[in-house]
């Protein structure tokens, strides 16, 4: 059953699992995992450091350490690297530092690397809800940061991964403090609430909006580089996740070698997809010529084109606002096409099928 955005009543009584309160929770949430990770005892690194690798499974998740990578790309001093394997890189020994990021610490993917890992003799870091990771974590003696219970995992990514790493970090020296672009994002993410909120309406809400533009078209999502591209790795995972809809990402400048060409397909084909252009403050002045171009050759062809931009002073603030964006786009458009954010037949269907 479709429904009308503006019937906020309507919308809050289809969310069973009320997930619209929950996402109007992000700036707590972010206060709670700040908090916690304050109070760990982590000490700064002696030796040296030769690479970070995350390893992770999950579109919340995994899009937090990809964020990771894009807020420190011109700071941290050594490579981040996300490993989905069911074994470590051969590069990872003892100068590497390996984050596991599990919420259930049962995945099989991670907890199989994380075996191998300590085999390596890597500095191992867990963040985990419990399971396997959990009991690994404790029993070797490796800092534990432990995520909620019985949340979703993508709706405690920014508070319980992406600012608890960050403060980690901070703490083993490599990188400078967060906490000023931390209590800027809380901040922010308070502000915001009303203005994406079901009670908002559709004529001065951004999210229900583009959730609308969005509905009967496929979406893609271009971000630009080194920073925004992160952004949309967490509007395709979403997209897929909560609004049950197949979606596609890239980033300039790359996608103008290849995938550019893809524009040229049959007109009626290409009026079948809805492109979102994702802007930042940071963005070069290459990068925005890239973008302006990309939006007018488009804006003839594609079903419909729509710049979003970020909002906030620190990097990590600016991150966020895009982030608590692309979160209320994805519930509305669930809401709109009449499916449930919290339930997925196919993956159920595939993990039936890949245990038996």
């Amino acid at each position: 059953m479709k429904i009308n955005l503006d019937q906020s009543d309507t919308l809050l009584q289809l969310d069973k699992t009320q997930l619209f309160e929950a996402t109007a929770h992000y700036s707590s949430w972010i206060a709670d995992g700040y908090a916690q990770a304050k109070a760990l005892e982590v000490k700064a690194l002696s030796g040296k450091v030769d690479e970070i690798v995350m390893c992770s499974v999950g579109g919340g998740p995994v899009a937090s350490l990809v964020q990771l990578k894009s807020l420190l790309f011109d700071e941290i001093k050594v490579p981040i690297i996300l490993s989905q394997a069911y074994s470590m890189p051969a590069y990872v020994d003892a100068d590497s530092i390996v984050f596991i990021v599990n919420y259930s610490g049962g995945s099989e993917e991670v907890i199989s690397a994380y075996r191998h890992a300590i085999t390596t003799g890597a500095t191992i870091i867990v963040l985990t809800a419990g399971g396997k990771a959990r009991e690994l974590a404790e029993q070797n003696g490796h800092l534990l940061f432990q995520l909620p219970a019985g949340r979703q995992p993508r709706m405690i990514s920014t508070s319980h991964v992406l600012v608890p790493m960050l403060v980690i970090l901070h703490r083993l020296g490599l990188i400078s403090d967060p906490d000023q672009g931390i209590a800027e994002t809380i901040r922010l993410i308070e502000q915001l609430t009303p203005a994406y909120a079901p009670q908002a309406a559709l004529a001065d809400n951004e999210a229900k909006q583009i959730a609308t533009e969005m509905d009967g078209l496929i979406p893609v999502v271009y971000g630009t580089l080194p920073f925004t591209d992160a952004s949309t790795v967490r509007f395709k995972n979403q997209l897929a996740e909560v609004s049950k809809v197949m979606a596609f990402s890239n980033a300039m400048s790359g996608l103008h070698h290849d995938e550019a060409n893809g524009w040229d397909a049959d007109s009626a084909m290409l009026r079948q997809f809805h492109f979102t252009l994702i802007h930042d403050r940071e963005d070069t002045e290459p990068m925005g010529r890239r973008l302006r171009a990309t939006r007018e050759v488009l804006a003839s062809r594609a079903g419909a084109v729509r710049v979003i931009t970020s909002v906030g002073e620190s990097r990590l603030a600016r991150m966020c606002s895009l982030v608590y964006l692309i979160d209320h786009v994805t519930l509305y458009l669930a809401f709109i096409r009449g499916v449930h954010p919290s339930q997925g037949e196919a993956l159920n269907e595939f993990r039936a099928r890949f245990n038996s």
